[in-house]
């Protein structure tokens, strides 16, 4: 953490650049969970294999090529539409609308876009789900960035271009600490929502971030000088 600069320095930040997954909804929902298990099953049916084959496939070609979907390209041929479409097919019910996110979002100034490696639709859903939509002024999502995944630095190029972003007066928030380097090294400033997902802390020895927290709208409360929400 960079104890140079607090929480409330931020709040004349111009663009906020938010992860979705595990990020802007609690880790608890375990949607990722119904995500992970239809990749496996599609990329079992896709290659013929035991579920238990195409489990070490899909975590092999995450590990390798930062999503498994981008391994599945790059070495199968496989057509991204009907993957993203099948393994985004869930039950968003386990999400409950978020009162103190929304509450903050509503004083956090600045522009606000989601970046993904998932697709548009559904992080549109997971955003009208949690009563936050309204917020977010884009998503860039896997198929924006050429099907090239966080953290290969392109995209993030590509998201400050769409968007105008000053990295100098910009914040991006993620759960996946390697995710957040890349950003850094253009300027940004960072916060590592960290989860006990053990695959969201590879790398996390190379990457320095100016925050960490376990509870985002908590954290963002304290940017925008909100008392914390009872639940």
């Amino acid at each position: 953490m960079n104890t140079l600069i607090k929480p409330q320095d931020l709040r004349d930040i111009d663009h906020w650049v938010f992860d979705l997954d595990n990020t802007l909804y609690p880790v608890s929902a375990n949607l990722f969970d119904q995500i992970d298990k239809k990749m496996c099953a599609y990329i079992a049916d896709y290659l013929g294999l035991s579920h238990a084959e195409a489990y070490r496939v899909q975590k092999r070609y995450f590990r390798e090529h930062g999503t498994s979907l981008r391994g599945m390209m790059d070495n199968h041929g496989m057509d991204p539409g009907p993957y993203l479409d099948d393994v985004h097919d869930i039950d968003l019910s386990a999400l409950k609308k978020d009162t103190q996110m929304n509450a903050v979002l509503h004083q956090l100034p600045g522009q606000k876009v989601v970046f993904t490696n998932a697709a548009t639709n559904y992080a549109l859903n997971v955003l009208e789900q949690l009563g936050i939509r309204h917020h977010f002024s884009g998503v860039f999502d896997i198929a924006d960035a050429g099907f090239i995944p966080k953290p290969e630095p392109s995209p993030y190029d590509l998201v400050i271009r769409r968007f105008g972003i000053d990295p100098k007066s910009a914040v991006m928030v993620e759960d996946i600490a390697r995710n957040l380097r890349p950003a850094s090294d253009r300027g940004m400033k960072t916060v590592w929502v960290k989860t006990d997902r053990p695959w969201a802390h590879a790398e996390a020895e190379t990457v320095t971030p100016d925050f960490t927290t376990t509870n985002l709208s908590a954290w963002l409360a304290e940017v925008v000088g909100l008392a914390p929400v009872a639940h």
